[in-house]
């Protein structure tokens, strides 16, 4: 629950502004300023720590009547703010936020305001009308003039949906560029990162973005080393294309990008403000800036682990049956995941006889006749075991209303919703009915082909989201010569600062085939990681996951059964999170409590590194026992060597340890 621990309010009549009004707040620390001008245009400026973040940065809505909110701006009333509260986070990585800011309310002529919104690690902004009837959306300028040419990372689109500039999956690497340089016919998504020298960083990002376009992001040719957003249009007219032909294709698109009710609050736009890397591993901004939960009872929503069939392509051995889409094969991964902990198997694309590219003719309710799928609930009710089935967007877009209902009647414990890619306004309607209608039927969701929206803390059966550069990458990963051209490694350790700033990833962790980069090969159906063994088994502390896969074969892990019984013991939630080291791109190190039970993460790059485990995080006063995998002296080449320990440390124990390239350390703590 929210609680308003301190108010302060100044109130600033219309008859005391001028044209060119300057307004400014700080943050509760007084380390962050916001510069606001309201006059011709309006626009924001930044600073932190004295030090200039952003110029001054023009904000406005155009509408299609010919308003622009935003400029010849008449502040009626400005109003400040100062709130100190907190709220509870039973599906993330602590207990509980903290949600401290002050806030400059602009009251405008025209029926709009714009609030401000500052914190100790960043500001944000958003429109909200107050208008007597709805509106259209023409266009949204949304400026980020920074200081400086700085250097940034930027994920850009490049894998567009049957060729729609706008369809996309919000998977992207990371090119490292002065912003002078991004590639000016190029978009790209947020977060998007700014190395801002001297150890900061600045994340640009939108938050709460509800019945209305998500933000990518461009250069703005206007302005030197300086974004701007950019919106998907409304899609006029489409066919079915993309991969199965599951993915909506504009063939043309409207003038506009929204339609807007007459009272309608829009997204944050958020500029976010790390001294540090590791401030980047403990980030709250897209949490704070959520809509708040609307499910009132969230009891019955359970995060947890799951058995997963697609990348390992159900790859069994010593079995008396041939492994497939098949009842068996899904019994013998039900009997797996009980007898490891796991709460859940999910049941990929096949199980339904329905056609991927013909979804309005053939219902999912008819089940493929090599699935007995009440069968498979039953027995998954007796190991304590959930069944969540794999589906398209367009199926459950079209089918929800009576498909939700009648499996949840059945059993079924939720629905991965695949192929959405794309974040125009209907599809962000589409989606939020899809994730509400689950609700109402207790159903957990996990979205693919979309980034997180803010959506997962109002709707927290949203246990995760994709849109991140997961394992599935190493199936189809591109070979120059005899090497990868992708270097995972580097990617794993620079997601945890920037991607999983706006919320969990299904990365689908856990290959137990491990290979150093030069024997690294794609291989579809036999697929493999690049990494160590034990890099792979730091993901489940260090990626935020409330639902997290297990993603090879029940016959690799229980050929690996101690690795399998660590990385199965993980939580996916938990009370406490402490970064320990790190820098983007190079390493990571967190560590994470649940209960009374500490686990501790770290992953590396290429680079062999030596790094030292500071326990001051635990409580003073007595000694703790730990289990540690690090990896063994011959990972550099056979990837799969680990070394298992047994430690008794203390807050005062400082631990040297070794991570090989491409390497990892993790441990639990009791």
């Amino acid at each position: 629950m929210r609680l308003i621990t301190s108010v302060a309010t100044l109130m600033m009549c219309a008859a005391t502004m001028t044209a060119g009004q300057t307004y400014s707040v700080a943050s509760p620390d007084g380390k962050i300023n916001v510069t606001v001008t309201a006059g011709k245009d309006l626009r924001w400026s930044v600073d932190a720590d004295g030090v200039g973040v952003l110029a001054p940065s023009a904000m406005s809505m155009t509408l299609a009547d010919g308003d622009v909110l935003g400029a010849n701006v008449k502040v009626r009333k400005a109003q400040e703010k100062n709130i100190r509260s907190s709220f509870k986070t039973p599906f993330y990585k602590k207990a509980e936020v903290k949600d401290d800011y002050n806030q400059l309310t602009l009251s405008c002529a025209g029926g709009y305001e714009v609030q401000f919104r500052v914190y100790d690690d960043g500001a944000a902004y958003r429109f909200v009308s107050d208008r007597k009837k709805g509106f259209t959306v023409e266009d949204e300028l949304a400026e980020f003039n920074f200081a400086s040419d700085h250097q940034a990372f930027i994920p850009y689109i490049n894998d567009n949906r049957g060729g729609d500039k706008y369809s996309y999956s919000f998977e992207s690497y990371y090119d490292r560029q002065p912003i002078s340089q991004m590639y000016a016919d190029s978009l790209a998504i947020t977060p998007l990162l700014v190395d801002l020298g001297g150890g900061m960083r600045a994340a640009v990002m939108d938050n709460a973005v509800e019945d209305y376009p998500g933000m990518f992001l461009v250069r703005n040719s206007d302005r030197p080393h300086s974004l701007k957003g950019a919106f998907a249009p409304e899609i006029t007219a489409g066919h079915w294309g993309g991969h199965m032909k599951l993915n909506y294709i504009s063939d043309s698109r409207a003038a506009h990008i929204a339609e807007a009710g007459a009272r309608q609050v829009f997204p944050w736009r958020t500029l976010l403000i790390a001294r540090d890397d590791m401030d980047l591993l403990d980030n709250d901004m897209a949490q704070r800036l959520a809509p708040e939960c609307r499910i009132e009872d969230t009891s019955w929503i359970r995060p947890g682990k799951v058995a997963w069939d697609w990348w390992n392509t159900t790859n069994l051995s010593g079995v008396d049956f041939k492994a497939g889409m098949n009842t068996d094969t899904y019994k013998y991964f039900i009997d797996f995941a009980a007898a490891n902990g796991l709460e859940y198997i999910i049941i990929d694309c096949g199980w339904s006889s329905g056609k991927a590219d013909d979804w309005k003719e053939e219902s999912l309710m008819i089940c493929n006749p090599d699935i007995d799928l009440p069968a498979l609930i039953a027995h998954g009710d007796e190991k304590g075991v959930g069944v969540i089935l794999w589906a398209s967007w367009a199926a459950c877009d079209a089918e929800k209303d009576t498909v939700f209902p009648h499996y949840a009647k059945m059993g079924v414990k939720g629905f991965k919703v695949d192929f959405l890619d794309r974040d125009d306004q209907k599809m962000l309607r589409s989606m939020e009915e899809i994730v509400k209608c689950a609700a109402d039927n207790r159903l957990l969701i996990d979205l693919h082909g979309m980034r997180p929206t803010g959506i997962q803390r109002k709707y927290p059966n949203v246990v995760n989201f994709e849109g991140v550069k997961g394992l599935e990458n190493c199936k189809w990963a591109a070979m120059e010569g005899d090497r990868s051209a992708t270097d995972f490694c580097e990617y794993d350790v620079t997601i945890p600062y920037i991607r999983m700033l706006s919320g969990p990833m299904d990365y689908t962790p856990g290959a137990m085939t491990n290979k150093a980069r030069n024997y690294f090969r794609p291989v579809n159906d036999h697929p493999m990681s690049q990494g160590t063994r034990v890099h792979q088994m730091a993901m489940y502390t260090v990626y935020e996951a409330p639902l997290q896969m297990l993603s090879d074969s029940p016959t690799a892990y229980m050929k690996n059964q101690e690795c399998t019984d660590f990385m199965a013991a993980v939580p996916t939630t938990f009370d406490e999170t402490v970064p320990l080291d790190g820098k983007v791109g190079e390493y990571v190190a967190v560590a994470r409590r649940k209960g009374d039970t500490w686990w501790i993460g770290a992953m590396n790059n290429w680079e062999p590194r030596e790094l030292t485990i500071d326990f001051s995080f635990l409580p003073e006063g007595r000694k703790y026992k730990v289990v540690v995998f690090q990896d063994g002296i011959n990972s550099d080449v056979e990837a799969t060597d680990y070394k298992r320990l047994e430690l008794e440390v203390d807050s005062d124990t400082q631990l040297r340890t070794v991570m090989a390239p491409g390497g990892g350390w993790t441990a639990r703590i009791r």
